[in-house]
């Protein structure tokens, strides 16, 4: 009787708990089959299934689960039987609204990687869609998890660094031809007539764009008053790998991004919060907030709440608001936008790129690039304003 109780109650308490569905478990998307099993051995979520055209391989963590396979959204939708409670996708970014429209329409809430949509248009009517079904939408911009953002909201207010000057965000990355051919829409603004927008601003850096507009108070896309765009490319790519924005928010406060994926070798993105009487960085990869003010210099490194946790206890809570809702990614998409529809990025001059490597480690770099990403972000000056002789 006792193990037969003690079944019983296993079971019934496993019937409670979220069932999470992932779409998209190659690539970055394993990390999430990884993450709702860890969940799933802490008794907090069940991986009720995995979607995507490949069927998980012997070496796939999902192999090791009860989890369903899907190779289509589609496919697990038309099943007998309840739905999953969550959804997590990550896929192409074409096809991020008309899936996760599917979702929320079948009564599951989301979390959906960055960028959120292909376009504003699309953005407006997934908040639409939120707003409609009553379902949670979360993005995966996990630098919002990270206790650092209110942290440096805090200090600002508490006029640390004095009045505010500037917000910057410094992205000095590498990536290799293997990066650019690892599918069909890598570095594409378009593909088979629908917008793709996989460049430097809007997909590997956007968590720099993303988070320097957070913590300048911009989420909404009401928030942003102006966008300026100035778009290269050293890669023989559609897209831009070296690029520098201005944004202008309407309260005011002046944005600089200075981004490459062309850089001698990678260096820790960062967010600069610029003032007065100092400075705040904010190193968003590892949740490492630095204070350099005439008065003091502070060095702390804070924690991060997992995205999907955060929605899971929303879900709890119908008061709790999430970390990183989509209706709060507008003002980044407001940039995404600018960066859609404006002219094609032009090539760097082949006098000022060096080619390393060889075969997929080929990649090229940019003479001087990270010091004119850095006047980028500190002048709010994109890089044809400050002269930089590549971009003439």
């Amino acid at each position: 009787m006792t193990t037969t109780s003690a079944g019983h109650t296993s079971d019934t308490r496993r019937k409670a708990l979220p069932r999470i569905a992932v779409v998209g478990i190659h690539g970055h998307g394993a990390s999430h089959v990884r993450r709702v099993l860890e969940l799933e051995g802490a008794g907090q979520a069940l991986l009720a299934a995995v979607v995507d055209p490949r069927e998980p391989g012997l070496d796939h963590a999902a192999r090791g689960s009860d989890a369903l396979w899907f190779p289509t959204l589609d496919d697990l939708l038309s099943e007998a039987g309840p739905h999953p409670d969550v959804v997590v996708l990550s896929t192409p970014i074409p096809t991020h609204l008309p899936l996760a429209r599917a979702a929320m329409e079948a009564g599951m809430d989301v979390l959906l990687e960055k960028p959120t949509t292909a376009s504003l248009a699309e953005h407006t009517e997934l908040v639409a869609v939120a707003e409609r079904t009553g379902r949670r939408c979360q993005v995966g911009f996990q630098t919002f998890g990270s206790r650092a953002l209110p942290a440096a909201a805090d200090l600002v207010a508490r006029g640390e660094i004095g009045e505010v000057q500037g917000v910057g965000a410094v992205g000095t990355w590498v990536r290799t031809a293997a990066y650019w051919g690892r599918a069909p829409w890598a570095g594409r603004r378009r593909l088979d007539g629908r917008d793709v927008v996989d460049g430097v601003v809007t997909n590997p850096l956007a968590h720099a764009v993303a988070t320097a507009l957070r913590i300048g108070g911009a989420t909404r896309a009401e928030d942003v008053a102006a966008v300026d765009t100035d778009l290269f490319r050293a890669n023989p790519i559609e897209a831009d790998d070296t690029s520098s924005v201005r944004v202008v928010g309407t309260d005011g406060t002046r944005y600089g991004f200075g981004l490459t994926l062309c850089a001698p070798e990678r260096s820790p993105a960062r967010v600069l919060v610029l003032g007065t009487r100092g400075e705040l960085v904010l190193e968003y990869e590892h949740d490492r907030l630095l204070l350099r003010t005439d008065r003091r210099t502070v060095d702390k490194t804070y924690d991060r709440a997992p995205l999907l946790d955060d929605l899971l206890a929303a879900r709890q809570d119908p008061d709790r608001p999430l970390l990183c809702d989509v209706a709060d990614t507008g003002a980044f998409m407001r940039v995404m936008e600018a960066v859609r529809t404006g002219p094609d990025p032009a090539p760097v001059a082949g006098s000022a790129v060096e080619w390393r490597g060889e075969g997929d480690e080929r990649r090229p770099v940019v003479h001087d690039v990270e010091r004119w990403c850095e006047e980028v972000a500190r002048t709010q000056r994109t890089f044809t304003e400050l002269g930089a002789p590549w971009a003439g």
